[in-house]
């Protein structure tokens, strides 16, 4: 017995299917990938989910990928500790934190969270409060304003307002 007369056992392995090769093999003519279409052609392939140019299921359920809340807010965060680097008394507002850098945009929603100490007397203007921070200002004797959101849910988000559009709606609001 040599190497070459090795063979494995009858049933064991299958041959495999050539296709195109005539009527008789069962598999000729189109070869089993049917008459027309995508993917009857050499090359063509799809992407798993494809679904013919619709939109994939993938991307139309809000729990899997693709997906943006339109009314989701995003806060601009500030930390006690920040603010515990201002000269006591200020008023604390979002142009003031904008000016030293720890917000970007002032106009754009800030919220003030409790992370460090504050010891000084504070008055802050901010859209929210975190509950352990309003109690920090309250305990070192400062207040608090809540302002109120000038835009909400989509046109907020998506669709940014200029901002001549912005002063025109704080001036309406104060008035």
């Amino acid at each position: 017995m040599k190497l070459h007369d090795l063979k494995p056992d009858a049933g064991s392995i299958t041959k495999k299917t050539r296709v195109g090769r005539g009527i008789a093999a069962g598999k000729g003519k189109t070869a089993g990938r049917g008459t027309k279409g995508q993917g009857s052609r050499s090359g063509g392939k799809k992407r798993q989910y494809f679904e013919g140019g619709q939109l994939p299921l993938v991307r139309r359920l809000p729990f899997r990928r693709g997906f943006n809340n339109l009314f989701k807010i995003y806060y601009q965060q500030v930390n006690l500790a920040q603010l515990d680097t201002l000269a006591a008394g200020s008023i604390v507002t979002p142009e003031l934190l904008a000016q030293h850098g720890f917000i970007r945009d002032a106009e754009a929603p800030v919220v003030v969270l409790g992370r460090g100490e504050l010891s000084k007397k504070l008055t802050v203007h901010a859209h929210r409060f975190s509950k352990s921070a309003a109690e920090a200002i309250d305990k070192a004797g400062g207040s608090m304003e809540t302002l109120k959101l000038l835009l909400t849910g989509a046109a907020a988000t998506i669709k940014r307002p200029t901002k001549e559009a912005i002063a025109a709606l704080k001036a309406k609001q104060q008035s």
